[in-house]
Formats: C-alpha cells, sequence, structure tokens
C-alpha cells in the first residue's frame, strides 16, 4: 500500500510481488470461490502431493510417520495421465511436498518439466540430499519454489533432529549452495527457500536456522509450527510455543533486503485450537499421497480415516475421480454439521489458512473479496 501510494505521488517505484508466507491468496482466485457459493463442481487451485511415501531422513517431527496407507507405485504412465488430467480441468499448482521424499522417485524430474509444459505452476519441497548439479539445472527453471527442509541451524543438531548420518548436513547444504548459484548465473525466477518445522524442545535452533539461510544465500527462511494428529501421538507441547516469541521475533530480526526470515505466526499463536468446526479448504486445495491414495487433507491419509478416502490414481484416471459422486459425497460431508474439525482432524492442517478464511466468509464475519493488482509469489500455491 506504501508503495502504490508513493506511485500515486509520482515517486519512481516498482511495485515488486511479495511472498505470502503466513496467510493465503483465495482472493486470487475469486473465480473458484464463486464457483463453490454457486455449488458448482469446480478443480483444485493447488495439488499437493508426493511421488512416494518413501523417505531418507527419519525427523522426529514427521507427520507422515502417522499417515500410512497401502502403498502404490507412482509411474512414469499414471504421472502422464495425472498431469494431463490436472492441466484439462483446470488445475493451477503443484506442489510436490505431502508424506513422501519426491526426490526419491525416478518420475520426480519428468513430473515437474511435463507439469510445466501443460501450463501448471510446479513446486517442491525436500531434504534436498538427493540433488546433483545435473538435475538442479534440469528442474529449476521449471518451478515457482523450491524449499528445502532444514529444521535445525547447526550441524549435530540438525543430524539429531531430521535423524540423518552427518554426512547429510554437508551434501544438503552443498546442494543449497548449488541452487543459488544456477538461480544467479542463469537468472532464473524460482524463489528458493529453507523451511524449520519447530517443535518447542528445539528452540535453540531458531536463531542458527535464520542466520544460516542467510549466510547461504536463499531468498527467504521460513519457520512453522509442527501439526499433531489428535490424538497428540506427536506430543506437541503447543503451550511451550508462546515461551519462545521473542527469540522467534529475533530472528526476524534477521533478514535483510535480499533475504527473509519469516515465522508462521498465525499457526502458531492458533496453537492446537480450532476456530472451525466445518472444513471448506480441500476442494481448493488438494493433497494427495505417495502411495497415489487421493484424500481430501493429509491428515486422512491413515487407513484408519478410509470413510474420507476417494480413489486412486495408480488405480484410476484422476479425471474420473474428480468427477465421481464419491468426491463430492467427502468434501461435502466435511462442510456439514456432521463433521467437527476440533475432535476429528489432527491440529493444524495444510488448508488452515483457507479453511479459517472460509468459514469466516460463510459466516459472514469477513467476506473475502477478489483481489486485483500486483499477484504474489507463487500466486498458485493457496
Amino acid at each position: 500500500e506504501r508503495a502504490k501510494g508513493q506511485a500515486k505521488r509520482g515517486a519512481d517505484v516498482t511495485l515488486v510481488p511479495q511472498m505470502v508466507l503466513d496467510g493465503h491468496k483465495l482472493g486470487w482466485h475469486y473465480d473458484r470461490v464463486q464457483a463453490w457459493e454457486r455449488g458448482e463442481v469446480f478443480s483444485p487451485v493447488t495439488i499437493d502431493m508426493a511421488l512416494t511415501r518413501a523417505c531418507d531422513a527419519a525427523c522426529g517431527f514427521c507427520y507422515a510417520q502417522l499417515q500410512e496407507s497401502d502403498r502404490q507405485e507412482i509411474t512414469a504412465e499414471v504421472i502422464d495421465a495425472f498431469l494431463e488430467d490436472s492441466a484439462r480441468m483446470g488445475v493451477r499448482g503443484i506442489s510436490l511436498v505431502s508424506d513422501g521424499e519426491s526426490l526419491l522417485s525416478p518420475v520426480y524430474q519428468r513430473t515437474i518439466t511435463r507439469g510445466q509444459t501443460f501450463g501448471m505452476s510446479m513446486a517442491s519441497g525436500t531434504n534436498g540430499f538427493r540433488f546433483n548439479e545435473s538435475l538442479l539445472s534440469a528442474v529449476l527453471p521449471c518451478l515457482s519454489y523450491l524449499r528445502f527442509n532444514i529444521s535445525g541451524g547447526e550441524s549435530d543438531r540438525y543430524c539429531q533432529i531430521m535423524g540423518v548420518k552427518p554426512s547429510f548436513w554437508e551434501r544438503v547444504l552443498s546442494n543449497v549452495r548449488t541452487a543459488v548459484r544456477i538461480k544467479r548465473e542463469q537468472s532464473l525466477a524460482v524463489t528458493l527457500g529453507i523451511q524449520m518445522v519447530l517443535m518447542p524442545q528445539d528452540a535453540d535452533q531458531i536463531l542458527p536456522f535464520a542466520r544460516l539461510g542467510r549466510d547461504l544465500g536463499v531468498d527467504y527462511a521460513v519457520i512453522k509450527h509442527c501439526s499433531d494428529d489428535e490424538n497428540g501421538n506427536l506430543k506437541v507441547d503447543y503451550s511451550r510455543y508462546t515461551k519462545l516469541f521473542s527469540l522467534l521475533q529475533q530472528a526476524e530480526t534477521l533478514s535483510t533486503d535480499s533475504y527473509k526470515c519469516v515465522v508462521k505466526w498465525q499457526k502458531i499463536k492458533d496453537e492446537n485450537h480450532f476456530p472451525y468446526q466445518r472444513v471448506y479448504g480441500p476442494p481448493f486445495l488438494l493433497q494427495i499421497s505417495g502411495s497415489g491414495l487421493v484424500a481430501p487433507a493429509g491428515q486422512f491419509f491413515n487407513d484408519r480415516y478410509a470413510k474420507f478416502h476417494i480413489g486412486n490414481i495408480c488405480e484410476q484416471r484422476w479425471w474420473d475421480i474428480w468427477q465421481s459422486d464419491r468426491y463430492w459425497e467427502v468434501m461435502d460431508y466435511l462442510a456439514s454439521d456432521q463433521f467437527d474439525a476440533r475432535i476429528s482432524m489432527g491440529t493444524l492442517p495444510l488448508q488452515h489458512y483457507i479453511n479459517t478464511a472460509l468459514d469466516r466468509h460463510v459466516k459472514g464475519i469477513e467476506r473475502l473479496e477478489p483481489v486485483t493488482g500486483v499477484e504474489p509469489l507463487h500466486v498458485n500455491f493457496l
């Protein structure tokens, strides 16, 4: 807003797209909000998925350990059909994160390059260990963002938190530096970042992590909460986050003109409390397991949530799953008064920001409006 005001006063100002890391981007996809209000069939804006359930780390904070279901292989044939269907139905962004380390899949590069060819925005989250310069050179021009999960700022503690051998640390940092170099040499638009999933007991790593991001030359470092399931199996003590606010604020002061350290304040402050009962977000931001399982949210991947399972892209065309009665029956159930997120869902799901915004919209507390002007970075990732 300040930049717009300066422009109106005749100042020589270039409006630069900003990152939205502690919020949502529904206002830039208002056509989907309108379709939802009219009760129409509409495609997700964003799909968050993995290409495999496998992982070469053993992070103590990892929700994926609570998501086990029957595993199937996402082959080249499966992913080609999935990408074709996604583009046809109007999906705008696909992020390779979800419940596995997609770098372990033989179709990782293929997925990113073909997805971009189909006109969709592509992004990836990874621990980064399996990268090499050739692979980075191939995928970076096709990505909106590449985010490395580095949940510690010092070698020994990183290995302890991530459950990896010491060789991981140097190789991952080398791969991050290579990505930064390739981006600069080729003037690529991709945004490079690192992420810390913060368990309260790992507070000693907050400042080292923030300094590490600055030293590596990435565009941003983000510090986020740790999600837990409804039974508290990861034993996250959410009351302890409030005692870390001073440290988190110090971390943000390490930002520079070219590097931003961002704390996901809204989720951290919400702790394990749901401001909503009904869940409206999954049709806008859908999750797919590395097993091929389609479920409305990653917290429902486990077999014990089979009543929320919709289909599997390894067995059925994604287009047919999306068009099925089953797909919309599950979505409608989550949005009905028969479902209560406060007792039937793990804390702070991926869709938390948009669940909250859509709930406030329905209740008339704060209506969503279309947004115009300069689009934020990664606009197709809600």
